[in-house]
């Protein structure tokens, strides 16, 4: 009983941070279209397709989690940026926060051009922690919040499906070190802190493959 409603309430605590980030003004496409083409273009692609594992693909990410990432790398007055990142930073400086609803917007609608998984070698554990995690070390499955092929669920959690493995596995070794620290209620850096380089690498290799 107690462990149900420590999960309730964690999953109440997320929908409640993406409530806050859900969209409060008519967010303008166009605009977006053009910033994505001339600003954005440079690291993520026109359409959300990166062509370089250092940046994320953010081509079909749900809506509301590309808004409250963009809100997040912002500083707000003496506030520091929930989440911290020397290249993202400068660039959403300038936005209003139209202006990041129209982004999120737009790339939302965009298509996912997928990875694939590449090693053999890693996919059983891979696979195992997706579906299975770890009850040893108190890792739950992936799936579990993600869902099966990693579409994840808007409002609670992000899309990992088709991710490049390099990003997936460098933002998982930030939430384990907490140099990324903008999850609700610390979820994803108390589960990251709980996996092994060798469990991150194989997890993240198989996320690539997922549709």
């Amino acid at each position: 009983m107690i462990a149900r409603i420590s999960i309730l309430t964690i999953a109440l605590t997320i929908q409640t941070a993406f409530a806050q980030s859900a969209p409060a003004n008519k967010p303008d496409l166009a605009r977006a279209k053009q910033t994505a083409e001339t600003v954005c273009v440079a690291c993520h692609g026109a359409d959300g397709n990166s062509a370089a594992a250092t940046f994320p693909k953010i081509a079909g990410q749900h809506e509301q989690y590309l808004l409250k990432q963009l809100r997040n790398f912002k500083q707000v007055g003496d506030k520091p940026a929930e989440r911290v990142n020397a290249s993202m930073a400068p660039m959403v400086a300038a936005l209003s926060d139209t202006d990041m609803q129209g982004l999120a917007r737009y790339y939302s609608q965009q298509k996912l051009k997928p990875e694939a998984a590449k090693s053999l070698k890693t996919v059983e554990l891979g696979q195992k922690l997706w579906r299975s995690g770890n009850a040893a070390t108190g890792v739950p499955a992936c799936a579990g919040c993600h869902g099966p092929a990693g579409q994840g669920i808007p409002n609670q959690y992000p899309r990992l499906a088709g991710q490049f493995a390099d990003y997936t596995e460098t933002q998982l070794k930030s939430f384990r070190l907490a140099e990324r620290a903008n999850d609700p209620n610390s979820m994803m850096r108390g589960f990251a802190s709980r996996l092994t380089d060798a469990e991150i690498k194989a997890v993240s290799d198989y996320i690539a493959g997922l549709r």
